[in-house]
């Protein structure tokens, strides 16, 4: 029988999945069997020819546990399926006899298992098996995922608490991230002294940092559905800021900061050339990350040649400016196989802020 943890969360976005992986890769330092489980799936994507959430399918191809997909997303929502097990056509207590058996068969075949809930802690409840009973059913501790503040994380954490304790279900501590660097030490102080009554440790996780919540040019690519002209390596770049190019060529270039994706409108030769021109210089690739070309306009010829000689990453969009500036902004980056840049960045980052020891002490 494996030491469970069950990776509960407040809310979408916190960080469970960054801290689910950040215990996978903690864990397998001390243990020699290490699994995991998403047992609701609310985001199916299909891998090797079967559909899985890709939290799971994630954790599966970077920790080469792919054999065990089957186990780690045992149940994948699809669209409709809430209506599906409302209407009786899909049987609520086989759904929760499938997730409860995959969870049953990681545990005794590892030695530390990290469980990850879906979303608040009443996921699930529709067709009889939210996170809380999940936790209950396998008898994991609860570790409950927030995000930074003082008032919102205790706020958020007692509405989700008051379901794991209706479940009888054991929440042990609460893992902060997004934690502003400079109010860290003040953050966590306050907290500490705001659930001291309730048996629960208070556990600092990540700092904010950009470079994990910005997205990849690889990310925004598929946000916009559509094609990146560029390398691998540069299709993993972070993108900490996108500019509109609406000024004069000189004056975008005085607005360039770190790691700057231009929006320029494809009818903006000046502009596209200088660009292009700026990122074969050292001393602008730190600050120019790429281009969209909006709209349906055609590029004139030697613009687009320049472009192509430059290797500046490009891509075409056609929308609005607007539009491609709104959806880039809208967009909540999330972790994939692919984004190996920030998957290494967290493993590093994990070695250092994350109290292994701490919450490993905590599992019965």
């Amino acid at each position: 029988m494996a030491r469970k943890v069950f990776i509960a969360a407040t809310g979408m976005n916190s960080g469970k999945t960054t801290t689910s992986l950040s215990l996978m890769y903690m864990a397998k330092k001390k243990y020699a069997r290490v699994g995991f489980v998403k047992p609701i799936g609310p985001k199916p994507v299909e891998f090797n020819g079967r559909y899985a959430d890709k939290d799971a399918v994630l954790i599966a191809r970077y920790f080469n546990l792919t054999d065990d997909l089957p186990l780690m997303s045992p149940f994948v929502l699809q669209q409709g399926d809430t209506r599906r097990i409302m209407d009786g056509q899909l049987n609520r207590e086989a759904i929760s006899r499938q997730m409860l058996d995959a969870i049953a068969e990681l545990d005794a075949k590892n030695d530390f298992l990290i469980i990850e809930g879906a979303g608040h802690t009443g996921v699930g409840t529709l067709f009889g098996c939210n996170n809380a009973r999940i936790a209950r059913e396998t008898g994991a501790t609860v570790l409950m995922v927030t995000g930074g503040g003082l008032g919102n994380v205790v706020d958020a954490s007692q509405m989700n608490l008051a379901l794991f304790q209706k479940e009888q279900a054991r929440v042990k501590a609460i893992l902060v991230n997004k934690i502003i660097p400079e109010k860290r030490e003040q953050t966590l102080k306050y907290l500490d002294m705001a659930f001291a009554d309730e048996d629960i440790k208070v556990i600092g996780g990540f700092n904010y940092q950009p470079i994990l919540a910005n997205p990849t040019m690889r990310r925004i690519a598929g946000v916009l559905d559509i094609k990146l002209h560029a390398t691998e390596e540069e299709g993993q770049r972070i993108v900490h800021n996108v500019q509109i190019g609406a000024a004069s060529a000189q004056r975008v270039v005085e607005l360039l900061k770190e790691s700057t994706l231009v929006i320029v409108n494809s009818s903006r030769d000046e502009l596209l050339v200088t660009i292009s021109n700026l990122y074969q210089l050292d001393e602008y690739r730190d600050k120019i990350a790429g281009i969209i070309i909006p709209g349906v306009g055609s590029i004139s010829h030697i613009t687009q040649k320049i472009i192509d000689s430059s290797g500046i990453p490009y891509m075409r969009a056609g929308r609005t400016s607007s539009t491609v500036f709104e959806l880039i902004r809208d967009d909540v980056s999330k972790l994939t196989a692919e984004d190996t840049h920030k998957i290494r960045l967290i493993t590093e980052l994990a070695e250092k802020r994350f109290d292994f020891e701490a919450i490993d002490a905590l599992l019965n």
